[in-house]
């Protein structure tokens, strides 16, 4: 087996494929255990299978018929497949998980670590295929009329920057961000010539999948950006970039979702220079106007 073979399904797990054809007709907990098996699939060889259903959530018995669902005769064939292609690795991925764990009771190199990881998920967005699709998600948003943003909870965070930055050069974007639950009012006067650029996680925000469904329902183009290739959004986008939540700590990672949305932006900026230009400028000469601005402590005035 090739090297760029084995990584990739060191990456994805050698059911990735069978797993998001057959996941629509899986039960709600058959979901919840092959979505734990697509974003961690090295689990399934490296511990019990007690331990990866109190991972995934579900009860030890899911994983059974789970791997009936997808055509094995129980869970330990299921489990071998996996286990066959961590034993081909060159790269000791168990070594490494084990490696992993070493001093995490205390926290020793808890920052090295994070900072390697969110390093590694950013230079995985530089894979040919991410890139093509930032660049397809880029053109999209920049033909559309008007780019709504939606971004909830966590989430809001990646939402926001890219609506702010976006201002900077025009007028183009709208934030489904208001108070007094009137988040969708701003969809009232969407067409099919707009785009809404929504960005969820798991778990994901019921808001977010609703006022998404809602646009798609006028007509309006969805671009997501978002987790797994089952993220719900994915069934109604029609562009999606993914990006891994995974950390070091009990918390999701936003990292790679903030490279992707300054990434877009610049992208958006460099589609037309010299109209871009002229409105930085204009940001900067209000924002001065306004001595938004400092470069030292003020002085209190007495």
């Amino acid at each position: 087996m090739a090297a760029d073979d084995v990584r990739q399904m060191l990456q994805k797990g050698p059911l990735h494929a069978r797993i998001i054809e057959r996941f629509d007709d899986m039960s709600q907990q058959l979901q919840q255990a092959a979505r734990h098996i697509l974003e961690h699939p090295q689990e399934v060889a490296l511990v019990s299978m007690r331990e990866l259903a109190r991972n995934a959530g579900v009860q030890p018995s899911t994983m059974t018929r789970l791997a009936k669902f997808l055509g094995f005769s129980g869970y330990e064939d299921f489990r071998g497949q996996h286990a066959d292609v961590i034993r081909v690795s060159v790269e000791g991925f168990a070594a490494r998980a084990l490696q992993r764990n070493d001093g995490a009771a205390n926290g020793e190199g808890l920052a090295q670590r994070m900072l390697q990881g969110l390093s590694a998920q950013v230079a995985r967005l530089c894979e040919p295929e991410t890139l093509m699709r930032l660049n397809i998600i880029a053109e999209r948003l920049g033909e559309a009329r008007r780019i709504y943003v939606l971004g909830l909870r966590s989430c809001h965070s990646v939402a926001w920057h890219f609506h702010y930055v976006m201002t900077l050069l025009g007028e183009k974007t709208v934030h489904l961000d208001s108070p007094a639950g009137t988040s969708g009012d701003a969809l009232i006067r969407a067409t099919s010539q707009d785009v809404l650029l929504a960005i969820s996680i798991k778990p994901y925000s019921h808001q977010t999948l609703e006022l998404a469904e809602a646009a798609r329902n006028k007509g309006v183009g969805i671009v997501a950006i978002t987790d797994s290739e089952v993220s719900p959004l994915v069934t109604i986008a029609e562009n999606v970039v993914l990006f891994s939540t995974e950390s070091q700590t009990f918390f999701h990672t936003l990292t790679p979702a903030l490279a992707i949305s300054e990434v877009l932006c610049g992208l958006l900026a460099t589609r037309d220079r010299v109209a871009s230009l002229d409105e930085l400028r204009r940001a900067d000469q209000h924002l001065l106007s306004m001595n938004t601005y400092a470069s030292s402590i003020p002085r209190r005035k007495i």
